[in-house]
């Protein structure tokens, strides 16, 4: 579906969501009431199979996959309906790719970078290390090239994919000890995924792709010696401060996004209103998710301090070393992989003409708040 077709026929749709739908949410059960539509009566229809790489019980991401799956279902009148299956239940929580490419699923909800071992284009899609922040990434999926290019790389997979919550700005991850210098990664085994996790294997790290239900108990056996996750609202219910208390502030991801993913095959043979309706559904978990990331993370940090959690900022040597490894890390990718040239130039164009309007308008209200 064309973006200008897609915004057309979705303004009718989009409104059946009301008010109410659209609200900031206060809680998980807001989230889960949020749309306030009659109980559907129809019968379903459609029943899609979508499985997570999250547990069921997982903070926000968990959260906003029953989110859209009620929203779906109130906008078809009933006659859609998702059934959702949590990591390991179908099929492993980094298995759902493959189940989705073949067709064994119908779809699933996890993150673009969790596929760099198919085609380390996926990691770009999920952003990069000093990148676009989510404002910013949002423009250049919507607007810009990144739809486009995300799905022409999916399709070589059998995929169809489609915006499924963007994490906002997220923390460096948690380490056993302090780091306080660019020596103190060699040999770090750590949990860091996507580009970034390029960055620290070239500085030595151990970089290890654990799904995050694993972390906790990595950390515990010394499997790990750091974790990055995602931010506060959704490190804090892991209880990984209680193993690894140095909790650093960002470099690598400044606007993560999740995905809801479709076979492509199926996609194609679902008519023009349910792929409408699907993703409308999906664009609106997105701002969703968005709004309660801010929300709860602004309580969980504050939480997480009191319980021990260290928040440290690297030193500037450190953040330098990682901008000049990340120069060598996307130069080498490009090189190796032509997909991964095409996304990055249109990833770093429209990073570019975005700059000094970011700089100049939201950098400068917060120099002065």
């Amino acid at each position: 579906m064309k973006r200008r077709e897609f915004l057309t026929t979705s303004l009718g749709v989009a409104s059946m969501l009301g008010v109410a739908t659209l609200a900031g949410c206060n809680s998980e059960e807001k989230v889960a009431n949020a749309s306030e539509t009659p109980t559907p009566t129809k019968r379903a229809t459609l029943k899609i199979r979508l499985a997570m790489t999250w547990s069921i019980t997982m903070p926000i991401l968990a959260d906003i996959v029953k989110h859209y799956a009620k929203v779906v279902k109130e906008l078809s009148g009933g006659s859609i309906e998702i059934d959702i299956f949590p990591a390991g239940k179908l099929v492993p929580a980094l298995g759902v790719f493959d189940a989705a490419s073949s067709g064994q699923i119908d779809a699933f909800h996890s993150a673009p970078y969790y596929w760099e071992g198919k085609n380390t284009a996926f990691n770009l899609f999920s952003g990069i290390p000093f990148g676009m922040i989510d404002s910013e990434q949002n423009a250049w999926y919507l607007y810009g090239e990144g739809m486009e290019l995300w799905r022409e790389v999916a399709a070589k997979y059998n995929l169809y994919p489609m915006l499924g919550g963007a994490t906002s700005i997220q923390m460096s991850g948690w380490y056993k000890q302090e780091m306080n210098s660019l020596k103190d990664f060699e040999g770090l085994r750590i949990r860091m995924v996507g580009v970034a996790g390029q960055v620290l294997s070239k500085l030595g790290a151990a970089t290890k792709n654990t799904p995050g239900g694993e972390i906790v108990p990595n950390l515990e056996r010394g499997v790990l010696d750091a974790a990055e996750w995602v931010s506060p609202a959704f490190d804090q219910k892991l209880d990984i401060h209680k193993v690894a208390p140095y909790y650093y502030t960002p470099w690598q991801e400044a606007g993560s996004i999740t995905e809801f993913v479709f076979n492509k095959q199926k996609w194609e043979n679902y008519s023009k209103e349910v792929q409408t309706i699907l993703e409308v559904a999906s664009r609106e978990a997105h701002m969703q998710m968005t709004a309660m990331g801010n929300f709860y993370n602004a309580k969980a940090l504050e939480i997480l301090k009191k319980e021990g959690a260290k928040v440290r900022t690297f030193p500037p040597e450190v953040i330098e070393g990682f901008k000049k490894t990340l120069a060598i890390v996307l130069e080498e990718e490009s090189n190796k992989n032509a997909d991964f040239k095409k996304v990055l130039e249109s990833y770093q164009k429209f990073q570019s003409e975005q700059a000094t309007w970011t700089q100049d308008s939201l950098g400068a209200y917060l120099a002065i708040r």
